[in-house]
């Protein structure tokens, strides 16, 4: 069989294929088969079968080929407006009529198209809608009682229709659309042969991998393994093939894997007194696990690779990893805030970003280092917080042999030095103490650094963007941090917004970081309805850092697979009623307690307990058990 088979449904579609084929120079390409709907289901998993790349057809025909799980891909030749404006002059010829009332018989791929060109064209037509080839029938009877004035469809819809009396025209697809459709087929023929060919070179790299693979099968008998595998276990693959892996290595827990379909990843397992670090995957065939993929490495090689890696990375010094496109969430307040991040990124000046803990100030920091130019060169993020004042002057500016007690004997390169090209983020700069913010402020004035122990200074060229999550100007006025400094490393202000301030942004994050733990966890953890509101309407006092580590939390004690709100409610840092929405309350600031705010809305809904518990953001059955600890009788009975 040749690389495209073009199923032709009817003869009139085969002889218009043929024709086009030959005009484009593709008969050595093209097979032409005729066959309609079932039995152009038939052919085409023959196709499949023989290695054909491309299916063309059209019609319902595509639409139950595609519908089949048939995995040759499907090239379907359209019908267009002309082919439908054709169609639509022919019924008014036929019934001499300027707005013919038309019935139009079509499949779902087809349908589209058709209520397009009746909008635009304002034509009064009516689309039934066929699912399979039996329903043919019953659906031009449907037709039949809407009384029309003519009917369009395929072959076998306008057969039936004429018997039963009714004036029709066959649709059909023009010369273009066939030319269209062959042009296709074979840009996707070629395409699948670029893939088969990868996938030969994707065998080669697995025979010359490193990393030892072997196959088995549901009886663990191995199959086949690579180069690496046969030398990793000492044995070639004719002295193994056929026999248990299981004998070869118990700690693999192979059963687990074909009966269960678990998966297990970097399973520590030892081989004839070698350590492994083995990988185990299930080989599933339509729901049938017929053996497994194993991959195994050596621990010892692990280990020196680790190393290398470590020693080269801290050589080269460290890089930013995210970029401002990292930064989720489509709020207006996150979307502006990262256009800021992306306008200051390409204005080599001090930015200053403010916002609360957990609210991603590092993740705009190293965004914008990546948008900058100096992205290729070194990112140095330091946590003036988690140093100790009296150690921090020599972090950031390195020192000399012998500088003091303790020291390195090779000195020490600083921060600001490891930094030089690049970018150097001062996050907490808020816990500075006075004479390290003096020795910055000298920094980013003059641009140069002397080592602690030294008499001599070295220029470099940094960035420096700074981050707190204090109010700058009220430790200014307490004396706690330099005025100067201040306002020299208020050049570019950023303001990020807490995860509250972001409407919506919770919902996408949350789902973002179950996705990211389910597959850590190999779990399949997802929110119900009610669930996904009450992240939203949450206050989350913690920001983006508390949502993941209960989003996290959630994915690994959750029980069930739909995690309900009351489930995930129990889970919060602080209760969720604590964290309510203030201005969905709309109550006077002066009257915030817990106990006002739900009077307030009992007495605003007329103390209807369903209405209540939807404006404070809580389910019914938490509204009950606070108005039992707050000791709150409802003045009366109401329809809930």
């Amino acid at each position: 069989m040749k690389r495209i088979v073009f199923i032709a449904p009817y003869q009139e579609i085969l002889k218009s294929g043929e024709q086009i084929i030959k005009k484009l120079d593709f008969i050595d390409k093209v097979d032409c088969i005729l066959g309609d709907l079932t039995r152009g289901i038939a052919i085409a998993r023959q196709a499949e079968r023989n290695g054909a790349d491309v299916i063309v057809t059209r019609g319902g025909t595509a639409e139950l080929i595609t519908n089949a799980g048939i995995q040759v891909p499907v090239v379907e030749i359209p019908i267009t407006f002309q082919d439908l404006a054709e169609a639509l002059l022919a019924a008014k010829a036929i019934t001499k009529q300027e707005k013919p009332k038309i019935a139009v018989m079509a499949f779902q791929n087809m349908i589209r198209s058709i209520e397009v060109f009746a909008k635009v064209m304002d034509v009064q037509i009516m689309v039934y809608l066929l699912r399979s080839e039996e329903e043919i029938a019953s659906t031009v009877e449907k037709a039949l009682r809407d009384h029309p004035d003519i009917l369009i469809g395929g072959m076998h819809t306008t057969e039936i229709a004429e018997r039963k009396g009714m004036r029709t025209i066959f649709l059909t697809s023009g010369e273009e659309s066939f030319r269209t459709a062959f042009l296709q087929a074979e840009k996707v023929s070629y395409a699948r042969r670029l893939e088969k060919e990868r996938m030969k070179k994707f065998r080669v790299l697995v025979d010359y991998s490193v990393q030892g693979i072997l196959s088995i099968d549901g009886h663990k008998r191995i199959e086949i393994m690579n180069t690496a595998a046969e030398r990793l276990l000492g044995r070639p693959l004719k002295q193994v093939q056929g026999k248990s892996l299981e004998k070869l290595c118990p700690d693999l827990l192979l059963d687990n894997c074909l009966r269960e379909g678990q998966v297990y990843r970097g399973k520590l397992v030892q081989i004839q007194g070698r350590k492994f670090m083995a990988n185990v995957i299930p080989i599933d065939i339509d729901g049938n696990i017929t053996g497994a993929m194993i991959t195994l490495e050596d621990v010892s090689q692990i280990v020196e690779m680790e190393a290398t890696i470590r020693k080269e990375n801290y050589k080269k010094g460290l890089s930013a990893q995210y970029h401002l496109s990292d930064i989720i969430g489509g709020s207006p307040q996150i979307m502006s805030v990262k256009q800021i991040a992306e306008d200051y990124a390409g204005i080599d000046a001090t930015v200053l970003i403010l916002g609360a803990s957990g609210t991603g100030k590092e993740l705009f920091a190293q965004g914008i280092h990546n948008a900058s130019r100096r992205k290729k060169r070194p990112f140095v993020a330091v946590n003036c917080g988690a140093i100790p004042s009296s150690l921090l002057e020599s972090e950031l500016f390195g020192y000399v042999e012998g500088a003091f007690t303790g020291a390195n004997k090779k000195g020490k390169a600083g921060f600001f030095e490891l930094a030089h090209g690049g970018t150097i983020f001062l996050d907490e700069i808020g816990e500075m103490d006075k004479v390290a913010q003096m020795a910055l402020l000298r920094v980013i004035q003059e641009r140069r650094i002397m080592r602690l122990g030294d008499d001599k200074y070295l220029p470099v060229d940094i960035r420096i963007i700074a981050a707190t999550n204090k109010n700058l100007s009220q430790l200014v006025t307490k004396g706690d941090f330099r005025e100067d400094l201040y306002y020299r490393i208020n050049v570019l202000p950023i303001q990020v917004p807490s995860l509250k301030e972001r409407r919506g942004d919770a919902g996408i994050l949350a789902e973002h970081f179950i996705g990211m733990y389910n597959q850590l966890f190999q779990r399949e953890v997802i929110l119900d309805k009610k669930a996904k509101e009450l992240v939203n309407t949450y206050e989350w006092p913690g920001n983006i850092r508390q949502l993941r580590n209960v989003m996290e939390r959630l994915v690994i004690v959750a029980k069930e697979k739909v995690v309900s709100s009351n489930f995930l409610e129990n889970l919060f840092d602080v209760p969720a009623e604590a964290a309510l929405k203030g201005d969905s309350l709309n109550i006077a600031e002066n009257d915030c307690s817990e106990r006002a705010k739900i009077l307030h809305v009992l007495e605003e809904t007329n103390y209807n307990q369903k209405e209540a518990s939807k404006r404070l953001g809580i389910n019914r059955s938490t509204l009950y058990r606070k108005l039992k600890s707050l000791g709150i009788h409802l003045k009366r009975t109401c329809t809930t």
